[in-house]
């Protein structure tokens, strides 16, 4: 059995609304930067879709569909994603529109591949801001929360917490602040997308390209939509045995908000893993990272050390040890990303376990002597 608060939806085309590239967040800098790429007789454009192999770019012109050019084996270069500005080589009446080169990207949201391989996967390119969705109908859950902001602040754009549904929250105050605790630096809206309560804030507080994350359910879809002003977003029931959502926003897609700025809407996440965001745990947990510094020992792991500043914190009731232990669930997490693209790095997460199976062999061995 469902919900019907989330009333079915279905996607509506916004390609046909006149728009520039202006409107999808090109900007001077970036004109400056691509001359000598118009010179080469290429044009700019900006990927507003892309999967299954297929590339929906927006230019001067208009809308287009290029044929995306596979990088040979001796270039580097990135597939495009929702959110990349691309060098773009016009149609001919011989030949397709093509994509030639993918431009530097300002900001990038970068998850764990889902094969957990080396590789990132970037979930939207150059984004001003990220907005992680929490839903209020469902017990707030503190790890989660801190996974996606160390995701959100490892990108180089400005995060924010958006708590949905808040009119399903019998004190949606508390857990605002519940929230705030494991949120240190990010704003803390809470919303309403039925009644429009905090609608008025957010909008205030997005700019540019902004990127909705959560897992489904969490209200993302229904959300942009107002903040849309009309259902362009598929959205779904959530159900009412587990309150889990289904996956309705099927790819990435970026259309133009009337105040300004550029939404892109996300599926919902299932997991978020990891990839390379020592800087994004440093933001996320960054009270720990302060305490840090007064420890004794430059190296110390916040584990049992004598002087350590974060235990002495934990045990004067500054800091909860819940807060501590999802700071090294998420540190030892990315160590181990971080190993699967460096040897080095790798050989020493090795090490000890190396040597724990050396000092157990030799254990073995001596009571099989003594046998």
């Amino acid at each position: 059995m469902f919900h019907t608060s989330d009333s079915e939806h279905t996607t509506s085309n916004s390609s046909d609304r006149d728009l520039t590239l202006a409107d999808h967040g090109w900007d001077a800098e970036r004109e400056r930067s691509f001359t000598r790429l118009r010179a080469a007789g290429l044009v700019p454009g900006r990927v507003v879709r892309a999967e299954r192999g297929l590339c929906h770019v927006v230019t001067e012109s208009g809308p287009a569909r290029p044929a995306v050019r596979p990088p040979s084996a001796t270039e580097d270069r990135p597939t495009p994603c929702t959110g990349d500005w691309v060098a773009m080589r016009p149609a001919t009446t011989t030949e397709s529109a093509t994509v030639v080169e993918v431009l530097e990207r300002r900001t990038a949201v970068v998850r764990s591949s889902a094969s957990r391989g080396s590789d990132g996967q970037v979930l939207a390119a150059n984004v001003d801001t990220v907005a992680v969705v929490v839903s209020l109908a469902d017990p707030v859950r503190p790890g989660r929360i801190e996974r996606m902001l160390a995701l959100a602040w490892e990108s180089g754009a400005t995060p924010l917490v958006v708590l949905t549904k808040a009119d399903r929250c019998t004190d949606p105050d508390s857990a605002a602040a519940e929230v705030a605790a494991v949120a240190p630096g990010a704003q803390v809206l809470v919303t309403s997308a039925s009644t429009g309560d905090g609608l008025d804030d957010l909008v205030a507080a997005l700019s540019g390209t902004v990127v909705l994350l959560g897992p489904s359910g969490a209200g993302k879809s229904t959300l942009g939509n107002r903040l849309l002003g009309e259902d362009l977003l598929a959205t779904g029931a959530v159900r009412a045995t587990d309150g889990k959502g289904r996956h309705t926003t099927a790819w990435r897609e970026l259309v133009p908000l009337p105040h300004g700025g550029v939404l892109l809407d996300t599926p919902g996440l299932r997991g978020v893993g990891l990839h390379e965001v020592d800087e994004g745990l440093d933001q996320t947990f960054a009270e720990i990272t302060d305490l840090a510094s007064d420890c004794r020992f430059a190296d110390c792991a916040h584990v049992g050390e004598p002087g350590c500043a974060v235990l002495a914190a934990i045990d004067a009731g500054h800091l909860t040890g819940r807060r501590l232990e999802s700071y090294h669930r998420l540190q030892r997490e990315n160590a181990h990303a971080a190993a699967r693209t460096d040897a080095r790095l790798r050989a020493e997460l090795e090490r000890p376990r190396k040597r724990m199976s050396r000092q157990i062999r030799a254990i073995k061995q001596s009571r099989n002597f003594k046998a």
